[in-house]
């Protein structure tokens, strides 16, 4: 009997799918009501996905429901992109305390407030959220989560297909179309999170001389535009492709590593320059005296910044029994050669089933150990039995 159970159905009537995915996801549970659900629905009629969420979520009978819609869902070693269905995960989560909450924003005086955030615990392990991007500030949440909560972080933004008001959102059986809605994981969790962030990095680690918010100004001393077109002009013809179809930015998030490598980066876009002020503006606040470096991405670096991680995990449990995967909806299809992409790298590293989710508009998840909002990044909450402290696994250990 499975702790962890998936199922996934493809359908034009979505009611019919939740079932058959429910009940698919219930299946290796030999019986015994999951402890946590979580529930993806993917259609174009914002009514019926609220019909698909409820139906499934009577249907798993499991003490916590959360879900959402979305423009694609994953589950039984699938990626579904932006066809009618349903996918479905159950777990049995023996002494684990599942709280639920639904986070609503209200305006004050000050700006906005979030309201329904859980008061910490000690014996809090991980937190689970998905957010509608259209009502509600993820971002900011998610920075203010690292004080509130103190917990590593996973989830993503939810899809309505119809802009704003469209967004469903399941907690418990109720739907709302407004917030986020999430769990806080307390107990024996025996939990992981990572984000594979699918880019390599490229050109040399660069000290930031001189920043104005988002602007970077100086990069070694050189104006930023400067240093950039030194570094695209010493890259290979492959690199300066890939750099002119869309180069990001890595922030070193630990300045006292001797070399900054794959892995060692929180990647941003840059958004454009300022040929006036030689600057480059990015999708974040670097002070000055950090460390960044340029990244680039393509299907093959995204493919070896997975399996790196997934290597990671690997050797941090004895035993991996499921996963929960938030995966960008720019990748799947339009960065591999099929939306299964993720789901069966997963499977196959850490050789295991119960794994589900869904393509977000934004991932969730932590980086040097604070979490952050991504784009383009694979999230992964791995569920199993950890390895104890101070063990070595020296087939699976990662050389630095």
């Amino acid at each position: 009997m499975a702790r962890f159970g998936d199922g996934l159905a493809v359908d034009a009537d979505l009611v019919r799918a939740a079932e058959s995915a429910a009940i698919a996801a219930r299946g290796p549970l030999g019986g015994l009501s999951p402890d946590l659900a979580c529930v993806f629905v993917c259609g174009s009629e914002p009514d019926q996905v609220e019909e698909a969420l409820q139906r499934a979520a009577s249907v798993l009978r499991a003490r916590t429901v959360i879900g959402c819609s979305a423009s694609g869902v994953i589950g039984a070693a699938q990626g579904i992109e932006a066809a009618s269905a349903v996918s479905v995960w159950a777990a049995v989560l023996p002494g684990v305390r599942v709280r639920a909450f639904h986070l609503e924003v209200i305006r004050t005086e000050g700006g906005m407030a979030i309201l329904g955030l859980p008061e910490s615990e000690d014996a809090d392990e991980v937190a689970v959220v998905v957010a509608d991007p259209y009502s509600f500030p993820a971002d900011g949440f998610v920075e203010q989560a690292n004080t509130a909560l103190a917990l590593p972080l996973v989830g993503g933004l939810a899809t309505g297909t119809r802009g704003p008001g469209s967004t469903r959102l399941l907690i418990d059986g109720r739907v709302v179309d407004r917030g986020a809605v999430g769990v806080v994981l307390g107990g024996p969790v025996g939990a992981q999170a990572m984000v594979s962030q699918g880019c390599r990095p490229v050109g040399p680690a660069m000290t930031v001389t001189a920043a104005e918010g988002n602007l970077l100004l100086e990069l070694a001393g050189i104006p930023a535009i400067q240093k950039l077109e030194q570094v695209i002009g010493s890259l290979s013809s492959i690199d300066q492709a890939l750099a002119s179809g869309g180069l990001q930015i890595g922030i070193a998030m630990d300045e006292y590593v001797e070399e900054h490598e794959r892995g060692d980066f929180l990647v941003r876009g840059i958004l454009g320059i300022d040929k006036a002020r030689g600057a480059i503006a990015i999708g974040d606040i670097v002070s000055v005296g950090r460390t960044v470096r340029f990244q680039v991405r393509d299907a093959a670096s995204a493919d070896d910044d997975l399996r790196a991680m997934l290597i990671q995990l690997k050797h941090e449990f004895s035993a991996v029994e499921g996963a929960l995967l938030f995966s960008c909806n720019g990748r799947g299809s339009n960065l591999f050669t099929s939306a299964d992409h993720d789901v069966l790298a997963i499977r196959q590293g850490l050789a295991t089933t119960g794994i589900a989710g869904f393509f977000a508009s934004g991932e969730i998840g932590p980086v040097g150990n604070r979490n952050h909002l991504h784009g383009f990044s694979a999230s992964v909450l791995v569920f199993g039995s950890p390895r104890a402290a101070g063990h070595i696994d020296h087939d699976n250990a990662v050389p630095r």
